[in-house]
């Protein structure tokens, strides 16, 4: 017997879930994470624009259309992606703000469902990576430059009040930073020459971004258990 309360019956059924699963390819789930963290802090769920808005502008794309901006605004049915632009309506390029912003962010979630597909389709293939690719060694370079930064971004500012110990400590850090960039400009150079043999993502998928987003995108019965089997995406209307 089910003694769950109606309340908790119902924030079940309310339940959001939606991922790209971008391996980490994109700035993607770091905007998710940093915005989800703001809009719960601050309780301004619908006025902060996060994952929930990413869900329903590519709804409101598959709808209307590619760059229907604003069809998508007009639709009651997408108001929610009107909400993050409601204190910006005083300004005069109110309108240009706006669909600058939704160009943008939906270039970003293309990008990402582009390259879950990349990565759904090598893993149906068991293809592996090459950790010799020089595009590799330029994402782990990346990865060393960016967890440098993140754990010694206090140091800065211990500098600046005097700390001499910091300073000390931020003039080692900015030297193995240099290092780092500096080999990561070695890496960029010898990329050309190896992006430049690499077929067009439409090539190698064979299918046009529009019909990798509509087949991401769909909700049949086919696709969807494929999707649950290998755990690529998760999309679930709330109602």
């Amino acid at each position: 017997m089910d003694t769950s309360s109606p309340e908790k019956k119902k924030a079940t059924k309310q339940r959001f879930m939606f991922n790209i699963a971008d391996g980490g390819f994109t700035e993607l789930h770091s905007l998710w994470q940093n915005e989800e963290r703001a809009a719960t802090v601050t309780k301004k769920t619908f006025e902060i624009w996060h994952r929930r808005h990413d869900y329903w502008l590519l709804a409101g794309i598959i709808q209307h259309g590619y760059a229907r901006w604003q069809d998508v605004q007009n639709d009651v049915r997408f108001a929610i992606l009107n909400e993050p632009f409601k204190g910006e309506m005083s300004r005069g390029n109110f309108l240009e703000i706006k669909n600058k912003f939704l160009a943008r962010r939906f270039k970003l979630l293309e990008q990402a469902l582009v390259i879950e597909e990349q990565l759904r389709r090598a893993a149906y293939l068991n293809m592996t990576e090459d950790p010799a690719h020089p595009s590799m060694a330029l994402n782990t370079r990346f990865s060393e430059v960016e967890c440098l930064a993140e754990s010694h971004q206090h140091l800065s500012k211990e500098s600046m009040s005097g700390n001499k110990p910091a300073n000390a400590v931020l003039h080692k850090v900015l030297k193995q930073l240099e290092e780092l960039l500096s080999d990561m400009k070695a890496d960029v150079t010898r990329l050309p020459a190896t992006i430049a043999r690499i077929p067009p993502v439409a090539v190698r998928l064979q299918m046009s971004e529009r019909n990798i987003l509509s087949r991401l995108a769909s909700r049949g019965p086919e696709v969807g258990a494929q999707n649950q089997s290998q755990g690529s995406q998760q999309m679930q209307v709330p109602r």
